[in-house]
């Protein structure tokens, strides 16, 4: 299936729901995983719809698509989340054309993500915009986009200082854990979940707090063994999720599942231990919360660590937005011309074709068919034509530009 060719960009929707209106507890009722993104791209054809991606991260549900209005992207989403469409709409927020396209791209850059300057959005939209794309879901406009919004993200990580310091809910746990905790060396650490977001809080782990007393276990056991070969550090199959459990004292959630998968009863009367959640929905039962011998911190807790550089990244979002204006506005230039693409084309077949007319050549071969070569004609066709071009793009005269490109041409053979 390809995705459909759209010439407005007013049809280009975003919807979504992030942590501004919504705790993490409702954003888990809208999280996507896997399945149900390709369920949902399955029956996308019957809502209308033919190019869309969805970001499902801790901070944000979004469904971005081109459509004839939000209500059918919002409605195709709640077809495979928990939550209602109901709460959804109450919760949600919807931009389209220019504001849906700079929303995009504010994302990629961390300026829109719960902790400023967040680096990690940008591995999660690639995967997402290829997992739609293996789907054929991602037409010309939405990949040209999403190639400049990936561009101008790296632009404004190398020439400004919007991700320096605490900048990912990986590398904020890995300061929770530093502060919360002395003598980390002397406990044992478990990490659940080793892909994206597991393997950068494992790295952490190991690059910040100098420690390799880390078990790994992850669902799919090959993953967390090349992980636990690469750093040096252990692992586990799952079947021994209860043991490692009970031994260790600090707990890392990263899995994606759509349960908890550490529950109440794995934690009684086994020491005490910090849990840090880093999962969306919740990977490990609420109520472990109220259990004496733990401390259960999950992603929005983690969000309201401030650290010593956020004011020098406040002072970065200025430079961040002027890189993502001009990305923005460079992107809406190639809409513009892909737009008149057709009509381009028209106006060069009816140049040839004039130039290969009897009549024409007849009628002007003083002035330019016993004057010009095959080449010289095709060149001074392209002018006229990119001519035409600059003039569309700049002003909307629609029919005016076809017998100016036609005076342009005949005039310039006398030149």
């Amino acid at each position: 299936m390809g995705g459909q060719q759209h010439t407005d960009i007013s049809t280009f929707f975003i919807a979504g729901i992030n942590y501004k209106k919504s705790d993490a507890i409702s954003r888990g009722q809208y999280a996507i995983n896997n399945a149900q993104y390709a369920a949902l791209l399955a029956i996308a054809p019957q809502y209308g719809i033919k190019e869309l991606f969805v970001l499902s991260t801790c901070n944000r549900t979004e469904i971005y698509g081109f459509a004839d209005d939000a209500a059918c992207l919002c409605s195709l989403l709640c077809t495979q989340t928990q939550g209602s469409l109901d709460d959804f709409m109450e919760m949600s927020y919807v931009k389209n054309g220019r504001k849906a396209i700079e929303h995009l791209f504010d994302v990629a850059a961390g300026i829109d993500s719960q902790i400023l300057g967040d680096y990690e959005i940008i591995g999660q939209i690639k995967k997402s915009v290829k997992f739609s794309k293996q789907h054929g879901f991602i037409g010309a406009y939405i990949e040209r986009m999403v190639n400049d919004v990936l561009q101008s993200s790296k632009t404004i990580k190398n020439t400004t200082l919007l991700s320096g310091g605490t900048v990912s809910v990986s590398f904020a746990a890995i300061q929770y854990i530093k502060e919360a905790i002395p003598y980390i060396k002397d406990k044992k650490i478990l990490l659940l979940g080793t892909g994206k977001i597991g393997r950068n809080t494992c790295m952490n782990l190991v690059d910040y707090l100098g420690t390799k007393n880390i078990t790994l276990i992850n669902r799919t056991e090959s993953k967390a063994i090349g992980l636990a070969a690469e750093l040096g550090l252990n692992y586990a199959p799952m079947s021994e999720l209860a043991h490692q459990v009970a031994e260790a004292a600090i707990i890392v959630v990263a899995t994606n599942s759509s349960e908890p998968v550490i529950y109440t009863s794995h934690l009684i009367d086994n020491g005490d231990k910090l849990i840090i959640d880093l999962s969306i929905p919740y990977n490990v039962e609420l109520a472990a919360k109220h259990l004496p011998n733990v401390t259960l911190i999950n992603v929005d807790e983690l969000s309201k660590i401030k650290d010593s550089t956020l004011q020098k990244r406040e002072a970065e979002v200025p430079k961040a937005k002027l890189i993502i204006e001009k990305h923005v506005n460079d992107f809406l230039s190639w809409h513009v011309m892909r737009k008149n693409v057709p009509v381009l084309k028209a106006v060069k077949n009816k140049l040839e074709q004039m130039n290969s007319c009897t009549l024409f050549v007849n009628t002007f071969s003083s002035d330019i068919c016993t004057t010009l070569s095959d080449t010289d004609t095709e060149q001074k066709i392209q002018k006229v034509i990119t001519g035409m071009a600059v003039k569309m793009r700049s002003q909307n005269q629609r029919g005016c530009y076809y017998i100016e490109a036609i005076n342009e041409f005949i005039a310039s053979g006398a030149n």
